[in-house]
């Protein structure tokens, strides 16, 4: 039970395995001010930036689950290099079936939904392990432009138009869920590069280590197609944020 290699490949250098960078990710700690000692769950933490930050500014303690070993191994070496590792921990296991035997005040998913096969299953999933009065923390993805034809929805990696939300419509279906929107932070598209254009490097640098891996010529064809699908599409259609929920 892993994640493919190409993924632990493009995002090699990533701290945050999503178009969020640092200042972002701090500031909506700041915007939601956890108490020290809150428990956080976050369901697939990748790297665990999050959890090791929040820990170390907040105060906070809890659990990452990821599928990743790769993510994991820098998720514990991150709560090392900062200190926390008596605060957070990390687990190995799919998160879409992952719930905690003591409730948690946060509980999240930032930009994997997938694991609850969409918005509305990943909000159950988070539910059952919320303390009442508890924040849920959802990353996703949305458009910021409708796009015209399916090309355009493809370049943004989705099968269909429907498998995205505009903004409004997203924060509407957080609302039709039960739940009251009582913050966000976004991307923007200076989030996208940062997060788009280190993968390209990243695959570069693997290339030239490994000419010979039986992945080089599937790396080798995304890096010649990804920089402009993302500044033809993605940079263009795809916004994405954070948004912090409470139950009505």
């Amino acid at each position: 039970m892993d994640l493919p290699r190409s993924f632990t490949i493009r995002e090699s250098s990533h701290r945050i395995c999503n178009p969020f960078s640092s200042e972002k990710l701090a500031t909506l700690g700041r915007a939601i001010g956890p108490s020290p000692d809150t428990r956080v769950l976050d369901l697939a933490c990748g790297k665990g930036e999050m959890l090791c930050t929040w820990a170390r500014d907040h105060g906070v303690t809890g659990t990452g689950v990821d599928i990743s070993t790769v993510f994991l191994d820098a998720a514990r070496a991150r709560a090392s290099e900062l200190d926390v590792a008596d605060q957070v921990g990390f687990v190995h296991a799919d998160a879409s079936g992952y719930v905690v035997d003591h409730p948690v005040g946060i509980a999240a998913c930032v930009g994997a939904t997938w694991i609850g096969a969409g918005v509305a299953g990943t909000v159950e999933l988070l539910r059952r392990s919320l303390l009442p009065g508890g924040m849920m923390l959802i990353g996703e993805p949305y458009w910021r432009r409708e796009p015209q034809d399916q090309a355009t929805v493809e370049g943004c990696h989705m099968a269909r138009r429907d498998d995205l939300l505009p903004l409004p419509e997203l924060l509407e279906l957080f609302g039709a869920l039960g739940c009251d929107v009582v913050e966000m932070v976004v991307a923007d598209q200076d989030s996208w590069d940062r997060y788009a254009a280190a993968q390209w490097l990243n695959i570069r640098r693997w290339l030239d280590a490994n000419p010979d891996d039986e992945l080089a010529d599937e790396m080798r064809a995304e890096l010649v197609a990804a920089p402009v699908q993302h500044a033809r599409y993605q940079r263009e259609y795809l916004g994405w944020g954070v948004f912090v929920l409470m139950n009505r």
